[in-house]
């Protein structure tokens, strides 16, 4: 019957309720909510991060931390958000204005400005950190090495396994902003060569793969479906990655539970496990995560509810 059909879940806030509801607040322009939600969160460096970007995206295009910020000026979980805020609005007048176009360099140094006074307000928190480092791409040149080098070491001090603080250097450095995929792979793999057991920064590479193939489809601008890319997901290298991932991350996990601020990341290795033809990999994976899904990266490759529908039925998991 219909009723029965699967359909994922594309949930924006990964299932994490009590977020929702901050974000509801946000809507009808109540700042109290965030407050009290950022304030229960405490050092929880994964889900504080998760939960500081979803709310920034809501804050975006309204003056609800602006508000809070007037209400307690020196409110050190404000000033994190405002940075965040700040950072969000930067993207989206780069999103709005298009690729390789730049936008105006006084709303960058805004969101710059931002991310260091909140890294002040609040020394011990890297997400302050995680944003300036994803301000320093819009750049139209980029940043100066040592500063980012300067601001990655202070990430990396505060959150040393930080896939988001990680992933946003692995933007840096690719082609699409200010690098090579060589340099983009290189960093990627360093990255998991030193992860402990367990440690999801072995799926920087999957990151790295889904950020090659959207370049391509850039560069091809649509031609053909991009041909050449046929073998990008599942030759040799790309299979090896999948299982050593599997094997680093996940076989060295306690339990299956799968947080929030994770969820993005298991969707990232189980497209690449599909792809690239791991069946059984992808199989155990699908199981884990049951209906949640997260867009990216499955929209980069199709319909992303159709593609986790078919990649599912594909590897045998029902119900």
């Amino acid at each position: 019957m219909a009723k029965d059909r699967f359909a994922p879940d594309f949930d924006p806030d990964c299932g994490d309720t009590a977020l929702t509801c901050g974000r509801q607040d946000i809507v009808i322009g109540r700042w109290q909510g965030p407050r009290e939600l950022l304030r229960a969160t405490g050092p929880d460096w994964l889900v504080r991060g998760h939960r500081t970007r979803q709310l920034a995206l809501a804050c975006a295009g309204s003056s609800t931390v602006e508000s809070w910020l007037a209400a307690e000026p020196h409110s050190a979980d404000a000033l994190v958000l405002r940075a965040a805020t700040e950072t969000a609005r930067a993207f989206n007048l780069a999103i709005a204005a298009g690729r390789g176009v730049p936008i105006d360099r006084q709303r960058i140094d805004t969101a710059a400005l931002s991310c260091l006074k909140a890294a002040d307000a609040y020394p011990d928190d890297p997400t302050p950190w995680i944003s300036l480092i994803s301000v320093a791409r819009l750049y139209p040149s980029g940043v100066r090495r040592q500063e980012l080098a300067r601001w990655w070491d202070e990430l990396h001090q505060r959150d040393p396994y930080s896939v988001e603080g990680h992933l946003q250097v692995l933007h840096y450095y690719s082609s699409r902003w200010h690098g090579t995929h060589g340099l983009m792979y290189d960093f990627a793999r360093d990255a998991a060569g030193v992860a402990p057991p367990g440690c999801p920064l072995p799926v920087l590479v999957q990151y790295a793969r889904v950020e090659e193939f959207r370049y391509a489809l850039d560069a091809a601008r649509g031609q053909h479906a991009a041909m050449g890319l046929g073998q990008h997901w599942s030759n040799d290298g790309a299979v090896s990655d999948v299982r050593r991932t599997w094997e680093r991350w996940i076989m060295g996990r306690a339990g299956n539970g799968i947080a929030p601020g994770e969820l993005r990341d298991v969707n990232h290795l189980a497209h690449a496990a599909c792809q690239a033809g791991a069946q059984d990999i992808a199989a155990a994976l699908f199981r884990m995560l049951g209906r949640r899904a997260t867009r990216a990266p499955w929209a980069y490759t199709g319909d992303p509810e159709k593609q986790f529908v078919k990649w599912r039925k594909e590897v045998g998991v029902r119900g």
